[in-house]
């Protein structure tokens, strides 16, 4: 029997979502801001990429980079972008929040989980910056989260597959564990074989170079760490195209 499996691609553009799609993505991460792990996107990118695409579109709640311990005015924007995504059509939601000490912060999370409702809510990658992941894994699955986003704890899916393959062991069903983090071709089929995961998360992109003639190499408009200023990175389709292919050849 052929295990059905499903890859979630993360998007940023209308660009990338429709080459998901077409690559054969059955599901989308909306976000703004790849950069910086993904931040959520404006309400007019979902607006046109559900005039583009037909599959569910999980719209990422996350006021900005750094840490996952929020004020309490970062958590009104949370709530407030999670209403204006619903009204706007939002499929459902990717988000997550943790205590100082590196705990679920559940009281938080039931807040978020009640404004998403109806709409199943993922748990992001914050789930990588837990202190233990079997006590957090298990108040994830008392909150009603449909998934879990991770890396293993890890600096990538690959290195964290001891944990993954451990999380998936003991989720049992009662929520799905879905790796994510540089996932390529070169790894996918270890990753997917070493853990037993119905699900998979990567961004599939590669670099297209701007089509701007004219170049002012003196400013930067970010941190020096940021993107090349005239780099794109979109989702390929043919990437997305051979990732789902491993996908269907592995299991």
């Amino acid at each position: 029997m052929a295990e059905s499996f499903l890859m979630e691609v993360c998007v940023d553009s209308v660009e990338s979502a429709i080459n998901a799609e077409r690559g054969g993505a059955g599901r989308l991460e909306l976000c703004s801001s790849l950069l910086e792990g993904g931040l959520t996107p404006s309400l007019g990118l979902l607006h046109i990429v559900k005039l583009y695409v037909k599959i569910p579109i999980y719209v990422m709640i996350r006021p900005r980079g750094g840490d996952f311990l929020y004020s309490d005015l970062e958590v009104e924007v949370m709530r407030k972008d999670i209403e204006l995504m619903k009204n706007q059509g939002a499929d459902g939601f990717v988000l997550g929040a943790l205590t100082e000490d590196g705990r679920v912060d559940t009281e938080l999370c039931m807040d978020l989980l009640a404004t998403a409702r109806p709409l199943p809510v993922t748990f992001h990658r914050a789930f990588d910056m837990v202190h233990d992941p079997a006590v957090a894994l298990e108040a994830l699955v008392t909150l009603g989260f449909e998934r879990v986003l991770t890396s293993g704890c890890d600096s990538s899916a690959l290195e964290g597959l001891p944990l993954i393959k451990r999380l998936i062991d003991q989720a049992k069903g009662r929520i799905t564990i879905m790796p994510g983090g540089g996932i390529t071709e070169r790894n996918l089929q270890r990753i997917l074989e070493g853990s037993g995961a119905q699900e998979f998360h990567c961004s599939a992109r590669s670099s297209k170079d701007s089509a701007m003639k004219f170049r002012n190499t003196c400013v930067m408009m970010g941190a020096a760490f940021s993107a090349p200023e005239y780099g794109l990175k979109v989702a390929d389709v043919s990437k997305v195209r051979s990732l789902n292919a491993i996908a269907k050849n592995t299991l």
